[in-house]
């Protein structure tokens, strides 16, 4: 596969090229052109000279069609996501499904007025008028995605701006940049105006950092890791920032726990997209009465989550994005077992391939559980009772989601509101939402702005008022 990078629909030509190849067996999945600063700036110049202005209905239609074509398309992005980011194809599949709902929710707000009235005779010093809001777009965005989930993250920051009518420079990260590609070209496809949508690939100080800094980009949206988060918003500039970063979730499994939906959500949370989700469950606490009967079903389902080809439609769990990310892997879990741990099952490592890992007894302080451990990871720890849970959750620098297993609702009641994080699932991983639902953490793991389709829209647009006699 040889693609190109895009600057306004116009494919770059250059002799600069970046191979992208298999975490699992190294072997070359595509060669991508790259850009230089002039073509960074031909982006910007394009956007904002713009073109036709696009109604609600040419924004919906445009979206409903390359809605259209990725499901036409599926089998196509899934063995390129597998490709190039070593996930199980299963997990590739879904995550088409889940790119469908994006852009099928984004063509559906498009049509949506977004107007408010408000009436101003309704105080003694009020008059006989009233004041309306409606939303428009931001100039031109800057959206910055990273390796996990190679095209929904992108389709997440891409569906909102355009169903808004804002123009994009697409910065997809260097590891996964095949998936934004092929998009790219649905998207053009579909009736896409070419200056809506640059999508550019090249060395960080030629196209990252001068986008970030360029006064004419009005917003970054960026998800990836907290360094880079924070080194945006502190040279970004008098912009809008949305930072998605990363998260250290726990799922929480209280006294009165169903075990068995305890046992399948720690292993679906833990494991699948090779646990290189930023809600994936990085923790899971468990009350010390029940830890024994928990671990003992556990060690039996985490057997189900088999690794290998990604390929292979039997595999569960595929690669971590490199080998360098899977030695760091088994690194946290060597250093977690000179502490006092004890991995239970799996930990075996080839290449960039690592077995599902159930690890016990992890200290407190361990790296693995006070940093986010991209991976198949699944460290146990216990408490002693709510209070405990409550600040072993709340102990780290990250607060992004959590999930509670029990039956109590006064318990559940409590966690809600003394999690310090974004979202609390009741009986669910972490990870649980919709693609339309508000999605963003606090402290480390973003700045309490959040995304999913209706807010990021929300985010791409600023709030105008205006009034009339009434």
């Amino acid at each position: 596969m040889i693609k190109t990078c895009y600057v306004a629909g116009n494919p770059v030509k250059t002799d600069a090229v970046r191979e992208v190849r298999s975490p699992y067996d190294n072997r070359l999945v595509g060669t991508l052109t790259l850009c230089d600063h002039t073509h960074l700036e031909m982006a910007i110049e394009a956007a904002l000279k713009g073109g036709k202005k696009l109604s609600r209905y040419d924004r919906f239609s445009i979206l409903d069609k390359t809605r259209q074509l990725l499901m036409e398309r599926k089998d196509l992005f899934a063995q390129t996501i597998s490709a190039e980011s070593g996930l199980a194809i299963r997990e590739a599949v879904y995550e088409t499904g889940r790119a469908h709902d994006v852009l099928l929710f984004a063509a559906m707000e498009s049509l949506k007025d977004d107007g408010q009235i408000f009436s101003c005779d309704i105080s003694p010093n009020g008059k006989a008028r009233k004041i309306f809001t409606l939303r428009e777009p931001v100039g031109l965005a800057a959206c910055i995605t990273p390796f996990n989930h190679p095209l929904n993250q992108v389709i997440h920051k891409l569906a909102p701006a355009l169903a808004v009518g804002v123009p994009v420079i697409l910065k997809p990260s260097e590891k996964t940049p095949l998936s934004a590609v092929l998009l790219t070209e649905l998207l053009y496809e579909a009736g896409l105006p070419h200056y809506m949508l640059s999508t550019l690939l090249g060395p960080t100080g030629e196209i990252a950092e001068p986008l970030v800094k360029d006064p004419r980009i009005d917003i970054v949206s960026f998800t990836g890791s907290v360094a880079v988060g924070k080194k945006i918003a502190a040279t970004a500039g008098y912009k809008k920032v949305i930072l998605e970063l990363g998260g250290n979730d726990p799922l929480i499994i209280l006294e009165d726990a169903d075990m068995d939906k305890a046992v399948l959500l720690a292993a679906e949370g833990s494991f699948r997209n090779s646990g290189q989700r930023c809600t994936a469950v990085k923790r899971i606490l468990v009350h010390e009465k029940i830890k024994d009967a928990f671990l003992e079903k556990f060690l039996v389902k985490a057997k189900e989550y088999n690794c290998g080809d990604p390929a292979d439609p039997d595999t569960r769990v595929g690669t971590v994005i490199d080998e360098g990310a899977a030695i760091h892997l088994e690194d946290v879990v060597k250093k977690a077992v000179a502490q006092g741990a004890k991995v239970l099952s799996g930990g075996k490592r080839t290449g960039a391939l690592i077995e599902p890992t159930v690890i016990d007894n992890v200290p407190r302080d361990a790296e693995m559980v006070m940093k986010e451990s991209f991976g198949p990871l699944a460290p146990i720890l216990t408490f002693k009772d709510i209070d405990d849970a409550i600040a072993l959750s709340n102990s780290t620098s990250f607060g992004l989601s959590s999930g509670v297993v029990t039956n109590n609702m006064e318990h559940a009641i409590r966690f809600v509101k003394e999690l310090k994080v974004g979202t609390v699932n009741i009986n669910e991983v972490p990870g649980y939402r919709i693609e339309s639902s508000p999605f963003g953490g606090i402290k480390d793991s973003g700045l309490g702005i959040k995304e999913g389709v209706i807010e990021a829209m929300k985010g791409f647009t600023y709030v105008k008022t205006f009034s009339l006699p009434w």
